[in-house]
């Protein structure tokens, strides 16, 4: 247990490095061995915890898998926030994402490794996670929705539009990120959000047909 002397927000940032670590090291295991071969004691032992602690903080390892999801969303949604007020809504959503990518350990390597790839992309497909990430997507969403309706003086209670935008953002992300998964060689997956971004913030125009 820590120690009441500890201020509460060296204990909460504590937490949530604790709770990274163990997120990116049941996606890396997984990645490398596939879910199946994966155990709980083999994500805590990767991260330097105790199984005990593991459990502290997910209920199994494809929650701790679907956090990763979470945390960067979440994180997105904290860019946002800080982004400048009078810088418009769509250049802010997208100078946000592309930041929160760019930074730290993530799945979507660049450049990308192929058995790399190959790993994440039986990771995703693997059916024991789809309901997990489709709770991370649900957790974050509203979260996200009262950042823009802060940025826009909407009511996300009240008005569509911060919820859609919300919405709109996570299926963004979820496409371009799918694209990237099958894409030979995959290139870089912040060019498919920027691209993802643009055609939302242009209202999805309908594309001139090549052929």
């Amino acid at each position: 247990m820590e120690s009441d002397d500890v201020p509460s927000g060296l204990r909460e940032r504590k937490k949530r490095e604790t709770r990274i670590a163990l997120s990116w090291a049941a996606i890396r295991l997984t990645v490398e061995r596939g879910f199946d071969n994966v155990r709980v004691e083999d994500i805590a032992a990767e991260a330097g915890v105790s199984p005990r602690t593991f459990n502290n903080y997910f209920a199994g390892k494809g929650e701790a898998i679907a956090a990763r999801q979470v945390e960067r969303a979440r994180a997105i949604a904290e860019e946002l926030r800080a982004r400048p007020a009078d810088e418009p809504l769509w250049e802010a959503i997208t100078n946000a994402a592309l930041a929160r990518f760019a930074l730290g350990q993530d799945s979507h390597r660049e450049p990308a490794d192929q058995q790399w790839v190959e790993g994440v992309r039986l990771m995703v497909s693997e059916p024991a996670l789809q309901g997990e990430f489709l709770k991370a997507a649900a957790a974050v969403e509203a979260e996200f929705a009262a950042v823009v309706a802060e940025r826009t003086g909407t009511d996300p209670e009240l008005d569509l539009y911060p919820k859609l935008v919300a919405a709109a953002v996570g299926g963004a992300m979820a496409v371009a990120v799918e694209h990237w998964l099958r894409t030979e060689p995959p290139g870089a997956v912040t060019d498919l959000l920027r691209d993802a971004f643009a055609q939302l913030s242009q209202g999805l125009p309908t594309p001139r047909r090549t052929t």
